[in-house]
């Protein structure tokens, strides 16, 4: 009997950082306010794992989240 696979997490975000195989990706969201029901930006940073090195500042990229790779990296790039 096969397993069924598990969905992973992923998010569209813009590269911030990129240092060898590690770059970090910030993910912007809105949110819409519980009381004045008004959208405002949130923003949040991830470490990613980028086995290539290819991936540039700036770039937009799509992070998939995999095991621990190191103690900050639980993301990689999909792409």
């Amino acid at each position: 009997m096969t397993e069924p696979t598990k969905h992973k997490q992923t998010f569209k975000g813009k590269i911030v950082s990129s240092a060898g195989k590690s770059a970090v990706v910030e993910v912007m969201r809105y949110i819409k306010h519980p009381k004045y029901r008004k959208y405002f930006k949130r923003s949040k940073k991830y470490g990613v794992h980028d086995e290539t090195g290819q991936h540039k500042i700036g770039e937009t990229v799509v992070i998939e989240s995999s095991r621990p790779l190191s103690g900050s990296k639980n993301w990689i790039i999909k792409n």
